[in-house]
């Protein structure tokens, strides 16, 4: 794909959106389209112009709106931000997020306390998202991995993450990008285990 040219039209799309919500996704989509061509040095500020205009939309949001802390805690991952990826977190689960009744409320506290280095809670939260058949058993075997430290384990669940993206149809902003991987690398590092994954179309070169 010719990543460059997308993340440009992505560009003039945030200049007209008129939501903080969609500027949010379009600016992830700009950051994610430049991750993708190469050009790391940009992305930083779009992945932070994205975790903005996210939680701004909180306000105009319902209590239930759990995609965007999860928005914001993925972007200032990948951003680096890990002072912002920490703040996130701690705003994530002031909302509720660990008490919350649906899976992707469960997710958002997962993410929030992986990133905040909780790791025995987040390993309740994950194994609790494990339990679900309406939440991806895959994403939730590699936070339970990247809570436990498995190696092993965490390197299996993230290749089985990285052929659901690669067999999809539908992707965010239409991104064909495995961006829920690459956040559950970051956090992987962290704990020392992230995976030796194969080169493929839905990682930026050097992801492998």
């Amino acid at each position: 794909m010719e990543w460059a040219a997308i993340a440009e039209r992505a560009r003039v799309r945030y200049e007209r959106a008129g939501t903080d919500v969609l500027r949010g996704n379009v600016a992830y989509a700009t950051g994610l389209a430049l991750l993708m061509a190469g050009r790391t040095d940009e992305t930083r500020a779009w992945f932070e112009k994205a975790a903005s205009g996210w939680r701004k939309s909180w306000a105009d949001a319902t209590p239930t709106s759990w995609g965007r802390p999860i928005g914001v805690i993925k972007a200032l991952l990948l951003a680096g931000d890990d002072e912002g990826a920490a703040d996130a977190a701690e705003w994530a689960l002031s909302l509720g997020s660990a008490d919350a009744e649906s899976p992707i409320g469960r997710y958002a506290a997962t993410l929030a306390l992986l990133t905040l280095g909780r790791f025995d809670e987040a390993r309740v939260q994950a194994s609790s998202l494990r339990e679900r058949d309406d939440f991806p058993r895959d994403v939730a075997d590699a936070l339970a991995f990247i809570a436990a430290h498995d190696i092993v384990a965490y390197a299996d669940a993230a290749e089985s993450v990285l052929t659901s993206f690669e067999t999809r149809d539908e992707y965010l902003e239409a991104m064909a990008v495995a961006d829920t991987l690459l956040v559950l690398q970051v956090l992987a590092a962290r704990r020392g285990i992230a995976a030796d994954l194969p080169e493929s179309p839905v990682l930026p070169a050097g992801a492998a």
